[in-house]
């Protein structure tokens, strides 16, 4: 009796950051598209199955053309990738690649920001007392 995929802990995840792995490996020193630019895959997202994986990721230059362009190229590159991923990794289905832009660092950044002027506005915290007061024999003269 065969063993079924779903009795191996973690197998998803596994091949999700293979995946994630892999492709960051491929997209520096295989896509040759200057639009793509330097990019970071965040996550990726492997359904059950492996027919599809979601692959997230995020740029230096985050303005909204610039995110347009290169999901744009990206997703126009997808059988490309998909084709040289096929050759480092060796699962019997081969996911088709869906390219999202990772919105969770700006997200961060501007809740970091909320809670810097937060801090500055609040009252100053208040200093503990010296030590001069915990001790009284220290401050006696002879």
């Amino acid at each position: 009796m065969a063993k079924n995929s779903k009795s191996i802990p973690g197998r998803g995840l596994r091949v999700a950051d293979q995946i994630q792995r892999d492709l960051s490996v491929i997209i520096s020193a295989e896509l040759k598209d200057p639009r793509v630019g330097m990019i970071t895959l965040t996550e990726v997202q492997v359904t059950p199955d492996y027919a599809h994986a979601k692959v997230y990721f995020t740029s230096l230059r985050d303005t909204p053309e610039q995110i347009k362009v290169t999901l744009t190229c990206l997703n126009n590159a997808a059988g490309f990738l998909r084709m040289h991923l096929g050759k480092c990794l060796h699962i019997h289905t081969l996911p088709q690649l869906h390219f999202v832009h990772d919105t969770s660092t700006m997200y961060g950044m501007a809740m970091s920001k909320l809670i810097d002027e937060a801090m500055a506005t609040s009252a100053p915290l208040v200093e503990p007392e010296s030590d001069q007061d915990e001790n009284p024999e220290s401050g006696i003269k002879d």
